[in-house]
């Protein structure tokens, strides 16, 4: 017998391609937007990094139902994006994969802020002084210096991701395939009061979260070393 039906382990699948997702898209877009605001002492700099930081106090629930408001045809911001994406967004992957790049966005820019904050403008001058152009300094010596930061975020934001549930359920539902997440699913089992099949899913994200940790360790510490 699999340790997973196969109902939950395309849940799994689904799961991890959309933590993956998530965290390509928030780490390519924090890296040089928090880069932007460290640089620049811009006025709006405040409001943005609460604006980020929002969802850590926002209830998930709040954030889904105003995001599935937003997405329904029948509001402007819904019928726009619709017609972006050539789909309705409510109820569809690409709506909860939205949905998780809000609510998981504080866990790849705080990261990434914090360390360029503390070691990115002495890179950056270093790499001045040598006699790079800016972009060279960016990708060659102030990426590969914040490198732990860089990889907690992404583990951070990918396990913050796998365990999503509040928004997703909102936005997306329980279709199978489509939006059934793991946290769907074993909240699903538990309903069901099929609490075998859940003990396997809840066991499953809890040895995904350990490594994840564990991930995370070893990166810093081998960075240490070196």
């Amino acid at each position: 017998m699999p340790w997973l039906a196969s109902g939950d382990a395309q849940a799994l699948l689904l799961t991890v391609k959309l933590a993956a997702t998530t965290t390509v898209i928030l780490v390519a877009v924090c890296l040089p937007l928090t880069w932007l605001l460290v640089r620049r002492d811009s006025r709006g700099r405040s409001l943005i990094q609460s604006l980020v930081m929002l969802p850590l106090v926002l209830p998930p629930t709040v954030l889904g139902y105003y995001l599935l408001v937003a997405f329904s045809p029948a509001h402007p911001p819904g019928s726009l994006l619709a017609r972006l994406f050539d789909q309705q967004l409510a109820f569809s992957f690409t709506g909860i994969l939205i949905g998780s790049l809000i609510y998981s966005l504080p866990f790849a820019f705080r990261p990434l802020e914090a360390a360029l904050q503390q070691s990115g403008p002495a890179l950056d001058e270093a790499g001045r002084v040598l006699g790079f152009p800016g972009w060279y300094r960016f990708l060659f010596i102030v990426i590969p210096g914040i490198r732990p930061a860089l990889v907690s975020a992404a583990l951070l934001c990918f396990a913050h991701t796998l365990g999503e549930f509040g928004v997703v359920l909102m936005i997306g539902g329980n279709i199978p395939g489509e939006t059934r997440v793991l946290s769907v699913a074993l909240f699903e089992h538990v309903e069901q009061m099929n609490y075998q099949a859940a003990n396997r899913l809840a066991l499953t994200m809890m040895a995904i979260a350990v490594i994840t940790v564990l991930l995370s360790q070893w990166s810093g510490r081998r960075h240490d070393r070196f």
